[in-house]
């Protein structure tokens, strides 16, 4: 077993992980039904049924789960964070403070409404949004700031909201990875101004696509729902379009789905906190490698991800691309995870175009964590079996100890 897979030893794994989406006969009949019943939309009521569609119910049983007052469907996560930054009031030109370690589309939600992202740095413990580094780049443009969920954490909202109270900014949730998260006790998404979620195909809640937004200002959930909805006012007439607006609705055929995938979430979720606390513990007695950080203050933890770390001490020996290429020949599907984005070529093109800044600022600690040192591995191996994780531990063991 201490030859390495990759120089024709024995691989530690040969089985696959967990498969997904988990789907069964409620899918399958919750989906033929929403088709049967001929109103594939979400308004008006359900003809020879009395009953409501099922996207408004969708919307409160999640709003529920995250601790929200309203919730508006929306096509996707990305648009979901469009639609808070415009219901939230940010105005093309104004400055959204974005991390660098998030899908692109955290930074160009803020670009497809003219909005201008600006890269704050991470905390190297938790690779999410450093609060002091984001209040550093306020400036009188900045009108928001988007602290993203990542992996399934959620990152400092007592400090985020602080900021947002201190300086009149809108907090938006960026939390596509976090759906079943809560800080201090109360779902991630309804701590700030909005939170914005994602059903994408990879989410833990799954419809393929789709997304929502959240929000306990009535205000903001009467502007969301007019920009998805062509302009049109809650309980105003079919073609009395009140505002500038978009059909960004999701369909009956997808919160059918998302309401049969609710009831699998607690069992799964028990299932990968479970299972990332006992990779935590294996992998603590690794040497050179860096579990992830649990912050006490996160009462639940989605575990969307699992990121652990080559230890920066080891870095000049263990290059991250190799190690991974070692570890997947061992038959762990890791992978490289994110790219900083501040030094991404469209996004930075976009904003010299617009802004004519000369630089991008520098994010050090994203860049290096990013390039040397965080491996993701996906929910599908926390959603397997015990002797799976111990696998994983197993060829992390054998290929850090390889160097």
């Amino acid at each position: 077993m201490n030859k390495l897979a990759i120089d024709g030893g024995t691989p530690v794994r040969t089985e696959a992980f967990a498969e997904w989406p988990v789907f069964g006969e409620l899918e399958e009949r919750m989906v033929t039904e929403a088709i049967r019943s001929g109103k594939w939309g979400g308004s008006g009521v359900v003809k020879g049924s009395g009953r409501e569609p099922m996207l408004p119910l969708f919307e409160r049983k999640f709003a529920e789960l995250q601790d929200a007052e309203y919730a508006v469907n929306v096509v996707n996560g990305t648009v979901a964070i469009t639609v808070a930054l415009q219901a939230a009031g940010v105005k093309p030109g104004d400055e959204v403070i974005v991390p660098p370690y998030t899908f692109i589309a955290t930074a160009t939600a803020a670009l497809a409404y003219g909005a201008i992202p600006v890269f704050a740095d991470i905390e190297e413990h938790t690779l999410m949004l450093d609060p002091d580094k984001a209040e550093q780049a306020i400036t009188p443009r900045t009108k928001a700031v988007i602290p993203v969920h990542l992996a399934g954490a959620s990152a400092d909202m007592d400090r985020f909201t602080e900021l947002g109270r201190k300086y009149g900014l809108s907090v938006i949730e960026d939390a596509a990875q976090a759906a079943g998260t809560a800080w201090k006790g109360k779902g991630v998404g309804s701590h700030g101004t909005a939170g914005t979620f994602s059903f994408q195909s990879s989410k833990n809640l799954n419809a393929g696509e789709g997304g929502i937004l959240l929000t306990n200002d009535s205000a903001v959930w009467e502007r969301a729902w007019s920009i998805c909805n062509v302009g049109r006012v809650p309980g105003g007439e079919w073609y009395g379009h009140k505002h500038l607006g978009q059909n960004y609705r999701m369909t009956e055929l997808q919160a059918a789905l998302l309401l049969a995938q609710m009831t699998r979430l607690e069992e799964q979720m028990q299932t990968r906190e479970r299972n990332a606390a006992l990779l935590d513990g294996l992998l603590e007695e690794v040497e050179g490698i860096v579990p992830p950080f649990r912050d006490e203050r996160v009462t639940r933890h989605a575990n969307h991800l699992y990121m652990f770390r080559i230890d920066p001490a080891w870095t000049d020996r263990v290059a991250k691309t190799d190690f991974i290429r070692k570890l997947q020949a061992e038959g762990i599907p890791a992978s490289a995870g994110y790219f900083a984005l501040n030094r991404n070529e469209a996004i930075i093109g976009a904003i010299r175009e617009w802004t004519g800044a000369e630089r991008i600022d520098a994010c050090p600690v994203c860049e290096r964590v990013s390039d040397k040192e965080v491996v993701w591995l996906g929910q599908q191996v926390l959603l397997s079996d015990e002797k799976a994780i111990r696998d994983v531990a197993l060829a992390v063991r054998k290929v850090i100890s390889s160097y």
